[in-house]
């Protein structure tokens, strides 16, 4: 058996289509690139991907993290509980990344970086929470952020993490 990844992006914001015609297509790249950083389990691997604007993700960052005010990127993983059951068979379900638009195009002038490079990595970043991977104390941080930049490396983008 092999893996089949499953990607939905969703882009209700089109500011994102305008900046970057290709950025349905490079989600699915970039995700596809993340994933095959690990080992998964043969069958089905689902995931979603929503291009929103900052008023949605301040939303969300809002009701689900107690923090009212948007952010380049959430990710909701569906595999944070280690004891949910596993139905063989059925696809396995990942979660969500959402990213915010103006956030995003901000960071990404600020830090004298092309949205694309820059949305390359969040996607990227994004994913890999789904994964598992967390940034909450140093040594999580540093394999986490070791990972994206082989990744993005790979993509011929500079380490995000470099000197600015």
């Amino acid at each position: 058996m092999t893996v089949t990844i499953e990607i939905a992006v969703d882009i209700p914001c089109p500011a994102w289509t305008e900046a970057m015609p290709d950025a349905e297509a490079r989600c699915g790249r970039l995700a596809a690139i993340a994933l095959g950083a690990v080992d998964l389990p043969d069958g089905v691997v689902e995931l979603s991907i929503v291009l929103a604007d900052d008023a949605t993700v301040q939303g969300l960052n809002r009701d689900w993290r107690g923090k009212d005010q948007p952010t380049n990127v959430l990710s909701f993983a569906s595999l944070d509980d280690e004891d949910a059951p596993v139905v063989p068979g059925a696809p396995l379900l990942l979660g969500d990344v959402i990213l915010a638009f103006e956030t995003c195009a901000a960071e990404a002038h600020d830090q004298g970086k092309t949205l694309a490079d820059h949305f390359s990595h969040l996607v990227v970043h994004g994913v890999l929470h789904l994964l598992g991977y967390d940034h909450m104390d140093d040594e999580e941080a540093a394999e986490m952020e070791a990972l994206e930049t082989t990744l993005l490396a790979a993509l011929g983008i500079d380490d995000p993490y470099g000197e600015q």
